[in-house]
C-alpha cells in the first residue's frame, strides 16, 4: 500500500474514534422520561418576574399494605427510590397478569444489585383472615423467587385494589398524558397485564404492557434513565 493511501485509510479511521471521545467528554443525554396523570396547570413567577404555565401532576397518595410473612409495607419504603408495580384484579391470575410477573421477574433478576429499584405485586386478599394472607402471599413469593427487600407480594381486599388502581395509578386512566386526570369519571375496569413505573416523588413515569416482548426493552431502558437522572441532579 502507497503512503499516502496508509495515511488517508488512518485518517479514516482516526475520525470515528475522535467524534466518539468528544461526544464521551462534552456530550450530555438529555433524554426525557414522560411522567402520567397530569391534573392542572398553574400560573407559576419565573425569576425574571414574568409568568408561565407549569403543569401539575398527580402523585401516589401514601399507602400501607399487608406483605408476606404478615408485615405491613408502605409505600415511603418503596419510594426510597422507584419501584415497579403490578396490580392483579383476579385470582387466579389471568394469562395477561402471568406474563407481567414473568417481566418483573427480569426486571429483578437486572437489578437485583441496584437498592434502588423496587418491585411490588398487589393481589387480591384470600379472605378477611389477615393469616390466611400473609399465607397466600408467602407461597406467591416461594413461586416467584421474590428477593426479601427487593419484589414485594402485597395484600388488600379487591375494593381497595379497585380504588388504589383507579384513584392513585391511574390505571383506568383513557388519556393518562392529557389534562386533565379524573379518576371518578374513568371505566372500572382495570387491564390485566399492566405495569406501572414510579418514582422517588410519587409520579408515574412510565406504563408498560406485560404481555408485548418489544416493552421489555422499553422498561429497562426507562429504568435507567431514571437512575441517571437520579445520578445527575444538581
Amino acid at each position: 500500500m502507497r503512503p499516502r493511501q496508509t495515511i488517508l485509510l488512518g485518517l479514516l479511521l482516526l475520525v470515528p474514534v475522535l467524534a466518539f471521545l468528544f461526544l464521551y467528554g462534552f456530550g450530555s443525554n438529555h433524554y426525557a422520561l414522560p411522567t402520567y396523570l397530569p391534573e392542572r396547570a398553574d400560573s407559576v413567577r419565573t425569576a425574571g418576574g414574568g409568568w408561565q404555565r407549569d403543569t401539575v401532576y398527580h402523585r401516589v397518595r401514601p399507602f400501607r399494605l399487608l406483605g408476606a410473612g404478615g408485615r405491613y409495607v408502605s409505600s415511603a419504603v418503596l419510594g426510597q427510590g422507584l419501584y415497579l408495580m403490578q396490580v392483579v384484579a383476579n385470582e387466579p391470575a389471568s394469562p395477561a397478569d402471568a406474563h407481567a410477573a414473568r417481566l418483573m421477574m427480569r426486571v429483578q433478576e437486572k437489578f437485583h444489585r441496584e437498592p434502588r429499584v423496587r418491585l411490588a405485586t398487589l393481589v387480591p386478599a384470600a379472605g378477611a383472615d389477615q393469616a390466611a394472607t400473609a399465607s397466600q402471599l408467602q407461597k406467591l413469593s416461594e413461586q416467584y423467587g421474590t428477593i426479601s427487600g427487593k419484589w414485594f407480594m402485597l395484600g388488600a381486599p379487591l375494593d381497595t385494589i379497585r380504588h388504589l388502581a383507579q384513584y392513585e395509578l391511574g390505571l383506568t386512566a383513557l388519556q393518562p398524558q392529557r389534562l386533565p386526570f379524573r379518576p371518578a369519571t374513568e371505566p372500572a375496569t382495570l387491564p390485566a397485564g399492566r405495569l406501572l413505573l414510579i418514582d422517588d416523588a410519587q409520579h408515574v413515569r412510565g406504563i408498560y404492557d406485560g404481555t408485548d416482548p418489544h416493552e421489555t426493552d422499553r422498561l429497562m431502558t426507562e429504568i435507567n434513565v431514571l437512575l441517571y437522572t437520579y445520578d445527575h441532579r444538581r
